[in-house]
């Protein structure tokens, strides 16, 4: 396997991952650095192993069988099962819609242009990029936008500095720890992602395995270190009202310089943008595959199921007090796709040679009953 076979394939994997540190998970990663300083990167890094091994069954399953999940459970499991896998995740995508628009009008505030501009212009640029329908002309533009992403994630780390004494481990049994710690699980592996790198797997005809596996570990990765990133960013934040553009800017200026809220701000932006257009597809996708009306007609739910969203930010300024709340959700509307994935990627006659062995869904089934355990401890 060449490097050059690595990069012909780039793209689902590495798209998805990088969607996964959208808007809510920067909050997230921003609220472990508030509460706890440099406590919680021990756990974030630990989170790249479940990311992985989930995302990795996802992959497998699309060269496999050339479909998207929501399709192969049709086929297999009957219309009723797709659809009860693929609803919840639409529902909860609906939100996840939300917090992308209210992550970017925050963002944009932080710059002085107001949401009654911001999330339209947002709306409509992320119609304007999938309009011709075309997924490789998406990924080139959404890859060199992750690029850039990850560079003012790296700036904002820098403008805050790094205090080599500060210990990266900390635990605790209390209730706020227990909870943030599940909103990391929820932000770590949602239920768009499963649904998106299958059917982004299949629509690019990937069939080489070991390049799917090297790039959903690279972004895995970098996708955790982006959290750890802002993470430390946000240590020593005081007042961090991430609904108070205003309040968070001074803040942000206090500790990490008058440059700060202008990087923060774009990362916001350009997170919840890319996250927006990966999410809107990999639901779009999910719906259509589960109706039986084919993936060819994801465009006109793609059309439709983000504007009522973005009515959101413009008509209320409150959302992003839900957003850690979102991301314990999201655990519970994963529960039911993720286990009917393990039992598709365990199952030789679909999977054929690309079957997961005895081992590894022991593996698998272990990740995933923790996943689903971090979501029920925040709801106690």
């Amino acid at each position: 396997m060449s490097i050059k076979g690595v990069f012909r394939s780039w793209g689902p994997a590495w798209l998805v991952m990088i969607a996964d540190m959208d808007a809510a998970s920067l909050i997230t990663a921003a609220q472990n650095g508030v509460q706890y300083g440099y406590g919680l990167i021990w756990f974030l890094l630990l989170l790249v192993v479940p990311l992985y091994m989930v995302q990795e069954v996802s992959g497998r399953i699309g060269i496999a069988t050339g479909k998207g999940l929501a399709e192969i459970l049709r086929e297999n499991m009957g219309p009723k099962v797709a659809l009860l896998s693929a609803m919840p995740m639409a529902t909860i995508d609906f939100l996840s819609y939300a917090a992308e628009y209210t992550g970017i009008a925050v963002g944009m505030e932080m710059v002085g242009i107001s949401p009654l501009v911001s999330v339209p212009i947002a709306y409509l640029l992320h119609l304007f990029l999938v309009y011709k329908r075309e997924y490789m002309r998406v990924e080139k533009y959404l890859i060199a936008g992750s690029i850039i992403m990850i560079a003012i994630y790296i700036l904002a780390a820098l403008f805050r500095g790094f205090d080599p004494y500060s210990s990266p481990f900390l635990f605790s049994t209390s209730k706020s720890f227990i909870f943030l710690a599940a909103a990391n699980i929820g932000a770590v592996v949602m239920p768009f992602m499963l649904f998106y790198q299958a059917s982004a797997t299949a629509e690019k005809r990937i069939h080489n395995v070991k390049a799917m596996r090297i790039e959903t570990f690279v972004g895995a990765l970098v996708s955790e270190l982006l959290m750890v990133a802002i993470e430390v960013a946000s240590t020593g934040l005081k007042n961090a009202n991430f609904q108070d553009p205003s309040v968070i800017s001074s803040s942000l200026s206090s500790i990490a310089g008058p440059y700060s809220p202008l990087v923060f701000g774009m990362a916001l932006v350009l997170s919840g943008f890319i996250a927006l257009v990966i999410i809107s597809l990999g639901s779009a996708w999910g719906v259509t595959e589960a109706l039986g009306i084919g993936r060819r007609n994801w465009f006109k739910v793609y059309l439709a199921e983000s504007l009522p969203a973005a009515l959101i930010p413009i008509i209320s300024d409150s959302l992003i007090n839900v957003v850690l709340n979102l991301m314990v959700f999201e655990v519970l509307a994963l529960v039911f796709p993720i286990v009917l994935m393990g039992f598709i990627a365990s199952n030789k006659n679909l999977m054929g040679e690309h079957a997961t062995s005895k081992r590894g869904m022991v593996v698998y089934w272990v990740i995933v009953s923790l996943i689903i355990l971090g979501g029920l401890l925040a709801l106690i």
